[in-house]
């Protein structure tokens, strides 16, 4: 039996949790010496969960748009190891949308598992590329972003 959710250690979250689904390959330099993902990869299925969204919704112009976003906090909670060649899930949502920010919630799921072997969140703070202060999420992304809200 597992202890109860904390602050510090977040109820472990089903499928239902999340708005939007992609697959993520896990890789052979993935594992690490204990044989599992090591942890700060999931860093990286976070950041690509969400910035592969973003570009496939043509709303992230690396070279070129005036407001960017910035990634300013991430956190995860490991409920259970992966390991390659596992192929696994990703589920994203939005749990804040705030004037300048947005707040991701992130769950790792192994392929057609029913909870997050691994959640986590993930949040962009907008600012403006020239004077690096913070900027209001731009409409476009805003627009994007409110059907993910759970």
């Amino acid at each position: 039996m597992s202890a109860p959710p904390t602050a510090e250690r977040p109820a472990r979250l089903a499928r239902e949790a999340f708005a939007l689904w992609r697959p993520m390959p896990t890789r052979w330099m993935d594992n690490d010496v204990y044989g599992h993902v090591n942890n700060v990869v999931y860093y990286s299925y976070f950041d690509t969960a969400v910035n592969a969204f973003l570009v496939e919704q043509g709303l992230l112009d690396l070279a070129g748009s005036s407001v960017i976003g910035l990634v300013a906090e991430t956190g995860c909670v490991y409920f259970e190891s992966v390991a390659f060649p596992e192929s696994l899930e990703v589920g994203l949502s939005v749990s804040r949308l705030g004037r300048s920010s947005v707040t991701y919630l992130i769950g790792i799921f192994r392929e057609g598992g029913a909870f997050a072997a691994a959640q986590g969140r993930f949040v962009h703070v907008y600012v403006d590329r020239e004077e690096g202060r913070p900027a209001p999420v731009p409409e476009p992304i805003r627009a994007a972003l409110e059907p993910l809200l759970r």
